[in-house]
């Protein structure tokens, strides 16, 4: 059964696409008809990839992986900051920052830079500054924050990235796939898909088409998390005593072997003799 309905994706906008003059010939395959100078989305394509991407979704979470969220156009920023920072998973609405994925490295140390900071201010040798150096460090900090606040947990490269509006979010994008990194994204009638390892065929302009499709996948994060979860209570309850029992016996049986090859010597000297 798919996760979304026709009729509430129809409610939310998700089947409008951009007009046809901006359009690329390869999201053909996801354009159902021409309206008014307007593509319309097959949505019956969309159900069907909204469940692929939800599946690869719950499939990484459960393994223990993260996935990067990008979403730096106004439309999407509060509702993915909202949604994301509920399910605990790293992301980005505002400016990408070059070289993120590609030099993350050099990331990873501006993100200590500022727990550095944090840490100053807590034992309190951030007193001790001028009130100028306290200026400049609090400046600093905030920029920090504002850049890269979202992804402090993210300690290591993420195993896909999640992306709406790939034209707007083309760096992202170009840098994942030189990474090897899969990319599930939002792509409208005016994108080029080829890029995409999951391709969501929706509108990725209207606030309540984002909000639906992001509502989608951020279940299927809660599921894999919840999966994840019961994976380590099973493994955490599951009886030691078989196990070693099993070995003991193993080793008993190991340790007769000799005895019988030692009778059948004797036995072969008696007959000779």
């Amino acid at each position: 059964m798919s996760r979304l309905t026709f009729q509430e994706l129809l409610d939310a906008g998700v089947h409008f696409g951009h007009m046809k003059r901006k359009w690329n010939p390869k999201m053909a395959p996801y354009i159902f008809m021409e309206k008014n100078g307007i593509h319309i989305i097959d949505l019956y394509k969309t159900m069907i990839k909204i469940d692929e991407a939800a599946k690869v979704v719950s499939g990484i979470v459960r393994s223990g992986r993260k996935i990067l969220f990008v979403a730096t156009k106004k439309q999407a920023k509060e509702i993915v900051s909202e949604k994301v920072q509920a399910i605990g998973m790293p992301y980005v609405t505002e400016r990408w920052p070059g070289g993120m994925l590609t030099n993350f490295p050099t990331i990873r140390k501006a993100v200590k830079k500022m727990k550095s900071i944090d840490e100053m201010i807590e034992k309190g040798t951030f007193d001790t500054l001028s009130k100028r150096e306290k200026l400049q460090i609090s400046r600093q900090r905030a920029k920090l924050e504002k850049n890269l606040g979202s992804i402090v947990d993210l300690v290591r490269l993420p195993a896909a990235v999640f992306v709406i509006d790939v034209q707007k979010e083309a760096n992202a994008v170009r840098e994942a796939k030189r990474l090897n990194i899969p990319v599930i994204a939002m792509v409208d009638t005016c994108c080029d898909p080829s890029n995409i390892d999951f391709v969501i065929p929706a509108n990725d302009d209207a606030s309540k088409s984002i909000e639906l499709i992001m509502d989608t996948i951020c279940n299927a994060v809660k599921e894999g998390m919840s999966e994840r979860q019961l994976e380590r209570e099973k493994e955490r309850d599951a009886p030691v005593g078989n196990d070693s029992s099993e070995r003991h016996n193993s080793t008993k049986m190991r340790a007769r072997k000799p005895k019988k090859t030692n009778q059948a010597n004797e036995q072969k000297n008696n007959k000779q003799k």
